[in-house]
């Protein structure tokens, strides 16, 4: 008997992504409880932000349309990239060590894959729908200057 998955109310929390990201957002948290105590001049709170922002716009983009949740997902890219900063920055001024550097590095590259496979997905859908939508005019021809203003996105992200 095949077993049914049960599935959340809210999709995006289907995502390995979101879990990963999540993830991501404990360890930064766990590591910027020692910034405190050296005083991290706000570094701590920022490299915190970016990382919560990782899972956010994850979040926020899946209750949009398709085009605008890959938005969001290559918004999450700018703050993988803070992200990366902040890490760098950690451990130059010896507020984490070069195994947490490399630890959050990895998280990133993993999480940066994840992201690239979901976007090259959604954008690989969207190409499909688009050409789905291409009118032929009376000959059977597809023409190409009128294409269906509307193409609605009625698929389930994966």
């Amino acid at each position: 008997m095949k077993e049914e998955r049960e599935y959340n109310f809210f999709r995006f929390e289907d995502l390995r992504l979101y879990d990963k990201a999540l993830a991501y957002v404990e360890w930064v948290n766990n590591a910027v409880k020692l910034f405190h105590e050296i005083g991290s001049n706000g570094l701590s709170d920022k490299f915190l932000d970016a990382s919560q922002n990782i899972a956010l716009n994850i979040a926020e983009g899946s209750g949009r349309n398709r085009s605008q949740f890959i938005y969001h997902l290559k918004t999450v890219k700018t703050h993988i990239r803070k992200c990366i900063v902040y890490t760098t920055l950690a451990e130059r001024l010896d507020y984490i060590s070069e195994t947490s550097r490399e630890d959050s590095r990895n998280y990133l590259i993993e999480i940066s894959k994840m992201l690239s496979a979901l976007i090259s997905s959604l954008q690989r859908d969207n190409r499909d729908n688009y050409k789905g939508n291409q009118r032929e005019n009376v000959d059977g021809n597809i023409n190409e200057n009128e294409v269906s203003s509307e193409v609605e996105i009625t698929q389930e992200v994966e």
